[in-house]
């Protein structure tokens, strides 16, 4: 018998005697819709953000508003609403504030699902939807570079919907914030930061994917892992969730090599993320590490790992939903 079934049946057996109430439902609620996330559906994504019509999605360019489109549509069919004042799921981001060599503006893609019991607390969950472009007669598809990220991020708001549909929606708000301008330097989630949707104030975390669906050459040989990079920096209440999290679920080794202050790479400042953290919002960064592909044309969808890209974006729904349906906020005590 599954082990989690037997811990719930042992947990309500306990409830019944004492007369009690537990908190089992929201360990079988969340294990139920985690279910959700499949490796049919991800696939059908990235193969759709990752091919020749969008043209390695640089911002600015006919893919990147191809692949924007896309994505609200996505959320238009699941029936998750953008927030209110953005009808067509577009946080409009002017060419100025970019500073690239195309003329014309970009745009976050923003779908909400509204907190039932402490709406003015939000969680984002993010990923750079935006890449390299074509160079020449070459497109750089950028299938893990992030088509995974924004692969995971959908998957995760399906999970949340159906969640939402069948009364169990979560406590505290969401926002899926689908961001460009990350490859020509942060300025998604830059123009987010200083034009916030929502109060910065309330905003308890932000969880960034960019890159989850490779394995780096360290770990070939055990595939079973993802780096975390900045859930310890400003918060001990998140690292712990988040380690309490996988424990409990998922079981992948969490590496924190790329965490580490001295890491040469720096990777901490380098995605979107950061633009939260600067703002004392408490992070985390999921990534797989950089492979051979990395930034060139032959980062295409027929080399993701499917299998491991679900594992890892059920853990950070896991993790998700654990901030959303915690009864207090994460406590910052870092700075």
């Amino acid at each position: 018998m599954n082990k989690i079934l037997i811990l719930f049946l042992a947990i309500a057996l306990i409830s019944c005697v004492s007369g009690k109430k537990t908190n089992v439902n929201n360990d079988e609620t969340s294990f139920k819709y985690a279910l959700e996330i499949d490796t049919s559906n991800l696939k059908e994504h990235l193969y759709i953000l990752a091919s020749d019509t969008l043209e390695g999605r640089r911002t600015g360019e006919k893919g990147q508003k191809i692949a924007a489109k896309y994505i609200a549509e996505q959320y238009r069919e699941l029936g998750i609403s953008p927030p209110v004042g953005y009808d067509n799921y577009y946080q409009e981001i002017p060419h100025k504030f970019i500073k690239q060599e195309s003329n014309s503006s970009s745009e976050n893609v923003i779908a909400y699902i509204r907190g039932n019991e402490k709406p003015d607390e939000l969680l984002i969950i993010s990923a750079h939807y935006d890449h390299l472009g074509n160079k020449g007669d070459e497109i750089y598809y950028g299938a893990d570079d992030n088509a995974s990220g924004t692969s995971a991020v959908l998957a995760i708001a399906k999970a949340f919907q159906k969640a939402e549909l069948d009364g169990n929606g979560p406590k505290r708000s969401i926002l899926f914030l689908h961001l460009t301008g990350e490859e020509e330097g942060l300025y998604g989630s830059k123009y987010y930061t200083v034009h916030p949707i929502f109060p910065l104030s309330n905003t308890v975390s932000n969880l960034n994917i960019d890159m989850v669906g490779r394995i780096d050459k360290k770990h070939k040989n055990n595939p079973n892992y993802v780096y975390l990079i900045g859930a310890d920096k400003l918060s001990s209440d998140l690292h712990n969730l988040s380690e309490d999290v996988n424990n409990k679920y998922i079981g992948l080794k969490l590496d924190y090599t790329y965490n580490e202050e001295s890491d040469p790479n720096r990777f901490y400042y380098r995605s979107d993320h950061y633009n939260f953290a600067k703002n004392k919002i408490p992070i985390i960064f999921y990534f797989n590490g950089v492979h051979e592909d990395y930034h060139k044309p032959t980062d295409t969808p027929d080399k993701i790992n499917y299998e491991i890209l679900a594992k890892r974006t059920k853990l950070i729904f896991y993790t998700a939903w654990e901030i959303a349906n915690r009864e207090n906020r994460l406590v910052v005590d870092k700075r």
